[in-house]
């Protein structure tokens, strides 16, 4: 044999060789090693699966927070329209004419306007139910503007009068200001 076929000889016995490595490479697979990645995988599957739970869960439980809240929303709501009433009837009363008949009469009947008014506004303090305030600038979070005036005494967007008050029930607006505003 000649030194140049003993030469392609050896390199294709090299091959042969390396090519029957490879092939015992991939065919033989450790079992162990593929039951620890399959298990890796179903781990990962387990945790992801979790953490999807525990958020559904929180947000499940923020949602039923927010709902025993604000269950009486409408409520109070509905009772500021009371609170209003209060508040006109004894800006009528200070203003009525005091003769001497009907000043005692006045007197008594705004003692227990006054009163009655006081306690409700207790009930509402209670049930976190508080007034908007409408000094200084204009807050469109809790201010609805009804018109704009001219004034010489304020600010240009600042709140100039307030025709009906504001409130809110915890962090929410129940019902913004309606307020006038300086142009």
């Amino acid at each position: 044999m000649s030194k140049d076929e003993t030469l392609e000889e050896s390199k294709a016995e090299e091959i042969v060789a390396e090519t029957e490595l490879v092939e015992e490479e991939t065919v033989e697979v450790d079992p162990l090693e593929a039951a620890q990645a399959e298990a890796a995988e179903w781990k990962d599957k387990f945790l992801r699966a979790h953490a999807d739970f525990e958020n559904s869960k929180r947000r499940l439980e923020k949602d039923k927070m927010n709902a025993v809240a604000y269950a009486n929303e409408s409520f109070a709501t509905d009772i500021l329209a009371v609170m209003d009433s209060f508040e006109n009837a004894l800006t009528s009363i200070e203003s009525a004419n005091d003769t001497e008949e009907n000043s005692e009469v006045l007197k008594n009947m705004k003692e227990g306007v006054n009163l009655t008014f006081e306690q409700l506004k207790k009930i509402l303090a209670k049930n976190s139910i508080k007034e908007v305030s409408s000094e200084g600038e204009f807050d469109p979070e809790v201010h609805q503007a009804i018109m704009q005036v001219e004034s010489d005494n304020h600010e240009v967007g600042d709140v100039v009068q307030v025709m009906q008050k504001g409130y809110t029930i915890k962090d929410r607006v129940l019902r913004p200001a309606m307020v006038s505003t300086c142009k």
